[in-house]
């Protein structure tokens, strides 16, 4: 008798093989819109008109498209921040309010 667990491993192995571009269609732009809201939260360094340092925890695609728009720095590299210019900054800030504070 062939074992179950073994062949459930076999049937997802494919799907893990795909990028989530190619197994769902989505909205990239809404996508790198929350990260960068997200980055907001987790801003660790703060320097007024220069940007801010974020940790770097997010989907390398992501990031990447985040760069390539100019809101962070290449976050290629070892370490575990990120660079934001001052407009990233600022985006990330009114992204943040506008998605996630709760109104009053």
């Amino acid at each position: 008798m062939p074992n179950s667990r073994v062949q459930a491993t076999r049937t997802r192995v494919p799907d893990l093989e795909r990028s989530p571009e190619e197994t769902m269609n989505y909205d990239t732009d809404k996508i790198d819109e929350y990260t960068l809201a997200l980055l907001y939260l987790v801003v660790s360094d703060r320097h007024e008109g220069l940007g801010a340092r974020a940790w770097k925890g997010f989907d390398w695609d992501t990031m990447n498209r985040l760069h390539e728009k100019g809101y962070i720095s290449n976050p290629i590299g070892k370490a575990k921040s990120v660079g934001m210019t001052e407009e990233g900054f600022l985006k990330a800030k009114e992204l943040f309010e506008r998605h996630f504070v709760k109104e009053k």
